[in-house]
This record gives structure tokens, C-alpha cells and sequence, in this order.
């Protein structure tokens, strides 16, 4: 299958590719030193564990060859993983692998990986190059495209007990290049694969703005082939996704728009980040499948502000349940146990980074296939989101 290539246009920071294909993380290391406008020099990879250790050194064999020579760092993502202690290890090992300014980190893994490694590559003497090689579909289609990295924090939460606080330290570091190499997708559990699909109906809930609007029924239409992994109809899944991103991020790179821009790609999040900081949670009710994954949340967040967005009358009942219909067909959860009380949970939700001087702001729908960031919304209406997916 050739390589499909879509080219990103941020505002503040040099146009990037995004390849799309079969092999494309080890075709690069030709390439690399010419993207850098440098002779080969060191570069330093930051692997997650979940990839299967012969296909990451098939590719860093690759960059070898070429030339380069690679330092690696290791570790097993998680949410508790992400953290500062994690970023300061791994800027602790590039600073003693002696990476130079103009010398490349490579991020291989899912989207927690490429949010650490790209934070401290935007740390590490005050910026050096990031490429992203994500191996994961929700990484491919979400994390790995439009330069935000960073970490979760743990501030002390009193009598309740510490709070997790989601992406709330990082800086916006775009990448020279993104490699999705199909190949990495081979290995993925059922369980992780499913879970990238919530952000593909997520494209699909907004991107009759951003110049694709049958992407969720064409996905929907698709999923057969999807789940199954056909490389042809991967391919296409990736790179529309990828292109209806690419447009929100050329427009607001740094979420900056009062009117929804790139706040728009938060649909469902604001319901999913909540969710994701109470550990005990799972997909099925089942202990020993907690925590939930992003993915998952995603999925019944998206629900969630679905509902919201009924409650509020923008969308019909119908749409609130195509959203529900769309995510069965991808196998995620529709409803979750577990959930503490309203206040609690609405409590976590202000906390989200798109909270303005206390008030609570959601990516909810004004239509279907159409976001909109709202102010204020009315408390029973966000209540109407928990309900919709409590069981």
C-alpha cells in the first residue's frame, strides 16, 4: 500500500507531514537528517513498553543504518504515569545522552508517550526537534497531530484525598514530522484498538465544519473492514481523521478562539477526564479491567455531552442516540457503575483547563456534526450528561 501524506500548516511553528502507511517509521531515517538540516547525528528514542520490542528495533536498526545513533529510554504508560516524576526521568536521561539542540527526540508508543517525550523535548534546551511515531490508533488520529504534550499533576485533595489533574502542565511543541506506521497497529489488543475509535466518532460529531461531514457515517458504514484492521480502509480512517484535525489546528493552534476552534476537539473530554481521574472505574464493572482507558472514557463522554446537548435543546433525542448507536458499533461502553454523586463529579469537571474564573465550559453540539463551546451551562442540563450514562 503507498504512503498517504498529509502536510499540517500551524501558525507558530514550520508546515509538518503526517505519512501514513505500511513501514513508514523506518522509510524515514533517510529523510531525518535532511529535516533537520543536519548531518546524523544522536537521536534519543522514548519507547513505550507496549510495543513489541522486535518491531521498535526494526526501526531503530533502520535510523542506525542511516547513519544515527540512538539513545532509548522505556517505560509502561499509564495515567499515574504521566506525571512530573516520568518527565523529569526522562529529561534527566537526554541531558546525559549529551542530545544536542538541532538532534531529534523519537516518541514511539501511544499518546501518553508521545505527551512526555514531547514535553521534554520542548523543555530540554529550550526546544529540541520531535518526531512522533505513534503506534496506537487514538494516538494516530489525535494525540500525535497538533503539538500538545505534557502531563498529569497530583495536588492534595484534603479529606477526599489527592486529586489527579489531567494535562495541566506542558507547553505546545509541534512535531517535524509524524510517522503512523499501520505495521505498529498489527500487535494492538482488541481492548486498546476499540478505545482509538472514540476519538474517530469524535471527529465525526464536528467535522461537517472542518470539511468532511459524512466522516461519521462513512465510519460508522466502515466499521467491518475497521475492525478488522484492513490496511486500505485503516489507512483512510487515519488520514480523514487526520485531515479534519489538521484543519482546527491551522485555524486555532493554540486554542485561543472564544467561538470553539480548537476547544472544539474537546468534545466529550470535559465528561471523560473526570471520569478518568476516579481509578476504580471500569468498562464492564469488572475490578480487574480498571482503570478506564482514555478511549473508553472518551466514548461515554461523548454520550454524555450528547445528552447535555439535548437537555439544552440543541440536538434531538435522535441524535443523542446515533451518538449511542456509534459507539456500540465500535464496542465501547455506553454506560458505566461506579460514579460518585453529581457535586462530586461536577466538582472534577471545573477543574477541566478550559474552565474560565470558576465557570464550567463544555464542547457540546449546536447540531449534529456541528460543536460549539458553551459558558455556563445550565447544572441539570450537565446532570441530564451523568444520568445518560450512569447504569
Amino acid at each position: 500500500m503507498n504512503a498517504r501524506c498529509l502536510r499540517v500548516e500551524p501558525a507558530s511553528a514550520p508546515a509538518y507531514d503526517v505519512r501514513i502507511g505500511s513501514g513508514v517509521a523506518a522509510a524515514f531515517a533517510g529523510e531525518l537528517a535532511d529535516l533537520l538540516g543536519t548531518k546524523p547525528g544522536r537521536v534519543f528514542a522514548v519507547i513505550d513498553r507496549g510495543v513489541p520490542g522486535a518491531w521498535v528495533d526494526r526501526v531503530l536498526v533502520a535510523y542506525e543504518a542511516s547513519g544515527f545513533t540512538i539513545d532509548r529510554f522505556t517505560f509502561e504508560p499509564s495515567e499515574q504515569a504521566k506525571s512530573i516524576e516520568t518527565f523529569g526521568e526522562v529529561l534527566g536521561r537526554i541531558a546525559a545522552s549529551r542530545l544536542e539542540r538541532r538532534e531529534p527526540v523519537l516518541a514511539i508508543g501511544g499518546g501518553i508517550v508521545g505527551d512526555v517525550a514531547g514535553f521534554a523535548a520542548a523543555c530540554y534546551r529550550r526546544g529540541v526537534p520531535v518526531v512522533q511515531c505513534p503506534t496506537t490508533l487514538l494516538a494516530a488520529v489525535d494525540a500525535s497531530v497538533g503539538g500538545k504534550t505534557g502531563v498529569n499533576l497530583v495536588v492534595p485533595g484534603g479529606g477526599s484525598g489527592d486529586e489527579l489533574l489531567k494535562n495541566m502542565a506542558g507547553a505546545f511543541h509541534q512535531p517535524r514530522a509524524v510517522l503512523t506506521d499501520l505495521d505498529a497497529f498489527k500487535s494492538l489488543s482488541e481492548r486498546h484498538f476499540r478505545s482509538g475509535l472514540a476519538e474517530c466518532v469524535k471527529h465525526g460529531m464536528i467535522s461537517a465544519d472542518w470539511g468532511d461531514a459524512g466522516l461519521l457515517a462513512w465510519s460508522c458504514d466502515s466499521i467491518g473492514p475497521i475492525l478488522a484492521r484492513d490496511p486500505g480502509v485503516l489507512g483512510e480512517l487515519v488520514s480523514r481523521n487526520v485531515a479534519v484535525k489538521a484543519r482546527v489546528v491551522a485555524a486555532d493552534e493554540r486554542e485561543q478562539s472564544d467561538t470553539g476552534g480548537r476547544a472544539l476537539l474537546n468534545l466529550g473530554h470535559t465528561y471523560a477526564h473526570a471520569m478518568e481521574t476516579i481509578g476504580h472505574l471500569s468498562p464492564d464493572g469488572d475490578p480487574a479491567n480498571a482503570p478506564l482507558q482514555h478511549g473508553e472514557a472518551v466514548a461515554l463522554g461523548l454520550i454524555a455531552a450528547s445528552a447535555c446537548s439535548a437537555a439544552l435543546g440543541r440536538i434531538g433525542s435522535d441524535d443523542v442516540e446515533a451518538v449511542r448507536e456509534a459507539v456500540v458499533l465500535c464496542g465501547l461502553p455506553t454506560s458505566i457503575s461506579g460514579l460518585p454523586d453529581n457535586d462530586t463529579l461536577i466538582a472534577r469537571m471545573q477543574h477541566d483547563k478550559k474552565a474560565a474564573r470558576g465557570r464550567l465550559r463544555l464542547t457540546l453540539l449546536r447540531e449534529m456534526g456541528k460543536g460549539e463551546l458553551v459558558t455556563d451551562p445550565a447544572l441539570d442540563a450537565v446532570t441530564a450528561g451523568w444520568s445518560s450514562i450512569r447504569s
